[in-house]
Parts: structure tokens; sequence; C-alpha cells
């Protein structure tokens, strides 16, 4: 099955700062506010909503497409995805742009201070699916650009093609309205329990209201695991046992990586949220959104470890 990623491309770069910031920010001074850390380094993560989906899928021995733009500084992005076999055909270059990034400086308290610059993100990516078969085809639509992830939503409708709604952090930059109009008609909604309760609040529905507009609703509850909610039914799925957490950023996008791989591979819905599952820990346990690797086989005995054979 083919699968594309709509969804942002991004650099991360990350910054220690080995003090405090409380002791540098003067609380009575604060509306004249004008500091200057100087960090112990800076280290630079691939990153972004497709980029890092994409990369779980490699891992499972998946090819996606990518739906996103990328700015003048994309070499080192470029071979990193063929490095993986991840095929740029559906990335636009945007050459007056730098690739989205966000610059998030830590201190010894673990305070961040996070600036972020959308970039090339401001721009469409502009993908058709004329070649697309709508049988053998799902796409799902991650925070992104906002015109992509509605235009994306009304072309899969077009062309019979499931598609999944993972709104995520770009929440924000919807109206209630337009929020029903994308959900009505997807294969499936996914948010984790605050997102869902957004969503809720935003469009004026409840849960079974939702469940008129999409099929399923897949919802993401931390260490408590996921929840499946269909027409007719609840499905808890139970989290997936883990020795530390190193770092949880990514693993919301491995997760749907996992559930991918089970729905492009015919796997019911269960089986495939319970891949998800498996999929975020192999993220949660390095630091980083793509520094984790392995292999299917190791996949699929993390997999029969938690819930028996895959």
């Amino acid at each position: 099955m083919n699968i594309y990623i709509s969804g942002s491309m991004a650099y991360d770069r990350i910054m220690d700062f080995p003090g405090r910031f409380s002791d540098h920010i003067l609380p009575d001074k604060i509306h004249i506010l004008n500091v200057c850390f100087t960090v112990n380094r800076m280290i630079e993560k691939f990153g972004g909503t497709a980029g890092n989906i994409a990369y779980s899928l490699s891992l499972l021995g998946e090819k996606p497409t990518i739906l996103a733009t990328i700015g003048k500084d994309y070499e080192s992005y470029f071979q990193w995805l063929k490095k993986n076999n991840i095929s740029t055909e559906g990335i636009k270059v945007i050459p007056q742009e730098f690739t989205a990034g966000a610059y998030i400086t830590t201190d010894k308290a673990d305070n961040q201070i996070t600036g972020f610059n959308p970039g090339a993100m401001k721009y469409p990516s502009e993908y058709k699916f004329d070649n697309a078969n709508s049988q053998e085809s799902i796409v799902i639509i991650a925070p992104g650009n906002l015109q992509d992830m509605k235009k994306y939503a009304r072309d899969c409708k077009a062309e019979g093609i499931k598609y999944i709604c993972d709104p995520g952090q770009s929440l924000t930059q919807w109206d209630g309205q337009s929020l029903r109009e994308w959900i009505d008609g997807s294969y499936m909604l996914i948010t984790n329990d605050y997102e869902l309760e957004m969503v809720m609040k935003m469009t004026g529905m409840d849960k079974k209201g939702l469940l008129g507009l999409t099929k399923t609703i897949i919802t993401t509850l931390g260490e408590k695991g996921s929840l499946i909610s269909m027409n007719k039914s609840e499905t808890n799925i139970p989290p997936v046992k883990i020795p530390e957490v190193v770092d949880p950023t990514g693993a919301g996008d491995a997760y749907r990586a996992g559930l991918l791989k089970g729905l492009a591979t015919g796997k019911n819905i269960e089986t495939s949220t319970k891949m998800g599952a498996v999929a975020a820990i192999y993220a949660i346990e390095k630091y980083g959104t793509q520094e984790h690797h392995y292999t299917y086989r190791e996949f699929a005995e993390r997999y029969r470890s938690n819930f028996g054979e895959l």
C-alpha cells in the first residue's frame, strides 16, 4: 500500500544553558526584558511531523511519500532521507526560505525557551494525487502547512482515498466549521486526550457527534496507553513496558508510524494501535525524534513480548 504523509519538515536546534534562567531575569524588570544566554553547545536534529513519521516507517520496511516543503538548507536532510531509503519526490524546495526550525534552549532546571521559525512551512507543497490508486493508498494529514492540510483532505475525498486527521499542534489555527469539514469523511481522527477535548470544544460536538463524521477516533493517553472509539464500541489498549523514559518528544509521531504500518499491511485497528504503541517506545528510549534504530524482526519480538504474536 502507498503511504502518503502530509506534515512538516524541520530542524530542531537544541542548546544547553549551564545556569538557571531565573538567576538572570529580574521580575520587576520583566516589562523591559533584554537578556542573553551563552550556551555550552548546540545540537542539530532532524524533525518535523512528516519527517519523524516517515523515519519510523522506514525502520518498519515501508517507503512512504512525504508531502511537505523544505528550505534552501535542505541538503543535509535530503542526505539523511536518502540514507534511510525515503523518497524526496513529494517534498517541495522553497529556495527563498530556510527550513522550519525550532531553537530550544534548556537550563539546569529543565526550563525551556523556544523560538520557532516556520520558514518554508509557510508555503503549501501542492502535491497532486494524479497517479494514486485510491484502493491501495492511505494518507495521514499531520500538523504542517494549514492550506495543505485542508486541500489534501478535499483531494482525498474527491479521489476516494482513505485519510487520517491528525491535527495536533495545528489546532490553534483552525476555526470550528473548518475543523468539522476537515474531519467529515475521514477514515480516522487521532489525537491525545487534551487535543480531543479541544476538538470537541471547537466543533461544538461530543465524541458521539464526531463519530458521525469519522469512522474511528484514536486517543493516545501517554503512560495509560490508548483508546479506540467506534460507533458501537470502545477498546482500551494497554501501554508497552518501558525500562526508562529518556525523551518523550517524537513518541506521538512514532506511534502514528506503527499504526500506519499495521493498516497498510491489512492488520485490524486493535493490532495496528498496538503496533503504534510499540513503535512509540523506541522513540521514548532515545534523545531526539529520529535517533532510534531497530529491525522489523526486533520490533516483532518486542510486540510479541507485550501483546502476543503479531
